[in-house]
């Protein structure tokens, strides 16, 4: 079983083309891709929910 990635929290903004304030208000308006808190208090996000989380936002803009 391979394993997903795990992209820190300055790499998916990075992605997404936005600042981290900007991130967090989507995320406390309900939107935005799975995050897992590490127990060090770190944000990761899998690869496999990004890109899930992007192809979502397409089907609704469409």
């Amino acid at each position: 079983m391979t394993r997903s990635q795990m992209l820190k929290l300055p790499e998916v903004l990075t992605e997404l083309g936005m600042s981290r304030a900007a991130f967090y208000r989507m995320r406390a308006r309900g939107n935005g891709p799975r995050l897992i808190k590490l127990p060090n208090g770190q944000l990761r996000c899998r690869r496999t929910d990004l890109d899930a989380w992007l192809a979502s936002m397409e089907e609704t803009a469409a």
